[in-house]
């Protein structure tokens, strides 16, 4: 079974997912961005081998403490897309522009696309690029245990924001009608700020992608 500890970070409370394999007690941490410490510490508490960093994008509240983090466990960054390269390129203008300190640059061990598969112990993630937010945004999803890491895609009644460069509303859209719905409505998603929903929820009621507003 995955497991799910989230963990909210910085002044953007943005959710930092501790997960692990109960089978393996292999774990890794989604979006840890910000307070490295703090999160260090709670996988040091745990009895579980952090084998992994994932990422879903590359804005700085979702990965400012990736470096330290990786470099204290000596785990590989994974994810997320190539195309997010043109936002962990400006980490520096980034926490100028969010009130951050400056943070270490990112640099993924391993680039994902849309279709890939992570494992973590006996769980497998499978891995949707769904740009809109940011151009190289990607999801993570295990279809056995229903859940699913959405980053700044979806939110529990609202949707990413698409004015910063790069964005694009109709992509963001579309992302999420065709590689997110088809997974069916019983999915709970972490989003990266926020209450958990699911898809099902999202569907019926949300008031940028329910189903009423797209016929």
């Amino acid at each position: 079974m995955l497991h799910v500890e989230i963990i909210p970070v910085t002044h953007y409370q943005q959710n930092c997912s501790f997960i692990w394999c109960d089978e393996t007690l292999e774990a890794a941490l989604v979006d840890p961005g910000g307070e490295p410490e703090k999160l260090i510490a709670r996988v040091q508490r745990s009895e579980f081998t952090l084998t992994k960093v994932l990422l879903t994008h590359g804005h700085m509240d979702h990965v400012g403490a990736v470096t330290p983090i990786a470099r204290a466990f000596d785990t590989p960054v994974v994810g997320p897309h190539r195309a997010e390269s043109f936002w962990l390129d400006m980490l520096d203008k980034q926490a100028s522009m969010m009130g951050f300190a400056p943070c270490e640059p990112v640099v993924p061990s391993v680039w994902l696309n849309d279709g890939d598969v992570v494992t973590l112990g006996n769980r497998h993630l499978q891995v949707f690029h769904c740009p809109g937010h940011t151009p190289g945004h990607v999801v993570f999803v295990d279809l056995d245990a229903a859940i699913a890491f959405v980053g700044d895609v979806l939110f529990k009644g609202s949707v990413g924001r698409t004015d910063f460069p790069r964005g694009n509303q109709q992509q963001l859209i579309d992302s999420i009608h065709s590689k997110l719905w088809p997974l069916g409505d019983h999915i709970q998603f972490v989003p990266g700020h926020g209450p958990t929903s699911t898809f099902g929820a999202e569907r019926a009621s949300n008031p940028f992608v329910a189903d009423k507003h797209f016929g």
